[in-house]
């Protein structure tokens, strides 16, 4: 670590030698290639202070004199913000707001503005504050220059959503990326993963439901961000009804797409809201009574059976036996309406949806409780019957995406 006076009594005669220091820690990180949240870090740590950051984006980067993430933002209390030099913090204030307003302008023409710096102290300014903030600013636009160096993403370009769903990606490429993309930094994202054919088509309903969506092909899944969409229920099943109608399955099945929906997080964590879909993907079937659309919210501790895989699934000796009888015409029939009944709750509601006699379905429920050894009036049983038609869902589910990869 660099050792510098930045008290207010400094002698003049140790300013060219403080100065000359805090070149050479900067020179240090740029040639290092240190990122924005390292040379952050260090200016922090160096000038004992809360320093922080803003960019047009919306992305702030703020580290405690101790080099630790400082969350949120001054409130003024009792501190002298120094920005651009050493001044008060009322002044300070005006300064950064017609900062934020020129930093918003200039980036109409550039995503590479320069961020607004300041530091936060308890006492007044202290006499090399100009000097590191000046530094600091010059080091994060050589972090810049590194980034642009590397190979510039533009407007439009299939590997900026790649880059707000990567975990790996730094956050200054990360908030850059949602900016080129047009969306808000500071509103909450959701992500869903489709898969099967048609994804395109799938894109196309969720984009008629939201006020701003955002797709790529990223492997063999489609990833959609999208922001102003309802709440996880609504949304889901809105969405899982417009897929059914416009993709019906027959009682022998069909192909997807599936969609899979995960929760809100903030944009710049959209790399969780992306997890969480592909492991919802997963629950999502065309069975005649599966779902098209299964939101993360809503599977509580079901989500579990996401790290199981797909060998193990199919495996099961329940699921061999109940997939064996459903492989006769007599017993597809029979789990269909076992499936059903599942969903429905009642002997007479799944007769209705069914438009069969409800004596009807409590034959074809007696036929699966003969083969598995089930008494669907027990509660033990009827859970157990409910989780094996989920298991087997998710495993025909990714045989018949195996089969539509291949």
């Amino acid at each position: 670590m660099c050792e510098y006076s930045l008290s207010p009594d400094s002698a003049p005669a140790a300013d060219v030698t403080s100065v000359l220091r805090i070149v050479r820690f900067f020179d240090s990180l740029d040639e290092s290639g240190a990122d924005a949240d390292t040379v952050i870090r260090a200016a922090a740590r160096l000038a004992d202070c809360v320093v922080s950051a803003r960019w047009p984006s919306g992305l702030v980067i703020r580290y405690d004199a101790a080099g630790r993430p400082a969350p949120g933002a001054s409130d003024g209390a009792e501190m002298s913000v120094i920005a651009e030099a050493s001044v008060t913090a009322e002044a300070s204030a005006r300064a950064e707001a017609s900062a934020r307003a020129e930093a918003s302008a200039r980036a109409e023409a550039s995503v590479e503005t320069e961020p607004t710096v300041w530091l936060e102290r308890r006492a007044g300014g202290r006499r090399m504050d100009d000097v590191l903030l000046d530094r600091l600013r010059h080091s994060l636009r050589m972090v810049s220059a590194r980034r642009s160096s590397q190979g510039a993403l533009h407007l439009g370009d299939p590997g900026l959503l790649e880059v707000v769903l990567s975990g790996k990606e730094h956050r200054a490429d990360r908030a850059r990326a949602l900016y080129l993309l047009g969306l808000d930094a500071t509103r909450a994202v959701r992500v869903l993963a489709i898969s099967g054919p048609c994804a395109l088509e799938a894109v196309r309903i969720v984009a008629d439901r939201v006020s701003m969506c955002r797709s790529a092909v990223l492997g063999d899944t489609t990833a959609v961000l999208i922001q102003g969409c309802p709440d996880s229920r609504t949304f889901s099943d809105a969405l899982n009804a417009s897929i059914a109608q416009a993709f019906p399955v027959s009682r022998a099945g069909g192909a997807g797409p599936w969609v899979g929906i995960g929760g809100l997080s903030p944009a710049m964590a959209a790399a969780v809201s992306w997890n969480q879909a592909r492991r919802a993907l997963r629950f999502a079937s065309s069975t005649w009574q599966g779902r098209r659309a299964v939101a993360f919210d809503r599977l509580g501790s079901l989500e579990l059976l996401a790290d199981l895989p797909v060998e193990r699934l199919l495996g099961n000796a329940d699921v061999l036996r109940i997939n064996a009888f459903a492989g006769t015409e007599a017993g597809a029939l029979a789990v269909d309406t076992l499936e059903a009944f599942c969903v429905f709750g009642s002997l007479r509601r799944t007769a209705g949806e069914l438009h069969v006699h409800h004596s009807t379905v409590a034959a074809r429920i007696a036929q699966v409780e003969a083969v598995m050894g089930w008494d669907i009036d027990d509660a033990l049983d009827r859970f157990l019957a409910t989780l094996v038609l989920t298991v087997r869902r998710m495993g025909l589910s990714a045989t018949e995406l195996a089969e539509h990869d291949g």
